[in-house]
């Protein structure tokens, strides 16, 4: 993976190992869409609940969080645990795709910034286009489901669809790890700028999968609409993956705790 320039405007929260940066929704729309207008590839990763886990488990994958340009927080969790750490966040450091991308797709369509969606079941790419054009006519945008073979021919096609397009800003929502193993085995032969992996943003903005009431997502509750919703596929997830985090981020605390009490004895 190619080595990373740090942008000097954003402060960065490390937490298990692994990074992200301290900014807000309109930084980070501002980062994209400027950096669309560069002609080098850029990465904009997201960390939860979930891709902390998966940094401390998976090296590569922790290595493609250290070296993207710049890494928003998505999940109150990880807020909890980086103010356990003594970092010092509030609420609108942690941003969610389905509250934005409206306001993404409008600054896209004010910078010429064109959008390419990947993402989500045959058919939810497509309405995720016709909302955004409803709120930005003018925006240059093209889709492509997301349930396609990762490897070989049917690939091939996909890479070769997007590259016709050339988009400023690609967006991959093929869940975690699978959206950042793709996009680090095909970086390179991607005509695009900005690679905006989001997960399953356009469900949930197209109502394919329900996010639960707006008091809830406001309060960082949505996991619990989803694992109802889901149980038999979620509760590993949840009710494993919450629990192991907290007990990993107080560990590193207790950990870090016991290495200054022995240092200043001695």
């Amino acid at each position: 993976m190619r080595d990373v320039v740090k942008p000097p405007a954003f402060n960065e929260v490390h937490l298990l190992g692994a990074k992200f940066h301290k900014l807000n929704v309109q930084q980070l729309i501002d980062f994209i869409t400027c950096e669309a207008k560069h002609d080098k590839k850029t990465i904009v990763s997201h960390v939860n609940v979930r891709a902390m886990n998966f940094t401390y488990q998976l090296p590569w994958y922790k290595n493609f969080i250290n070296k993207s340009d710049v890494v928003f927080c998505d999940g109150f969790g990880v807020l909890l645990g980086a103010k356990m750490c003594g970092h010092c966040l509030n609420s609108s450091h942690r941003m969610t795709c389905p509250d934005y991308i409206e306001n993404l797709a409008s600054s896209c369509e004010q910078a010429n910034v064109s959008l390419f969606l990947l993402a989500g079941k045959p058919g939810v790419a497509d309405k995720a286009v016709k909302k955004l054009k409803a709120v930005a006519p003018n925006l240059r945008i093209d889709s492509h489901h997301g349930y396609f073979d990762k490897s070989g021919e049917e690939n091939e096609l996909v890479i070769e669809r997007i590259n016709k397009f050339k988009p400023d800003v690609l967006y991959i929502g093929f869940g975690m790890p699978v959206q950042e193993r793709w996009i680090q085995n095909n970086l390179e032969r991607v005509d695009a700028k900005v690679f905006l992996p989001l997960g399953a943003c356009l469900d949930f903005y197209t109502g394919a999968v329900y996010r639960g009431p707006r008091w809830m997502t406001n309060r960082g509750l949505e996991w619990l609409t989803r694992f109802f919703t889901e149980p038999q596929r979620l509760w590993e997830r949840y009710v494993v993956g919450n629990p192991l985090f907290f007990y990993r981020v107080m560990r590193s605390q207790t950990a870090k705790l016991f290495r200054r009490s022995k240092s200043s004895i001695y």
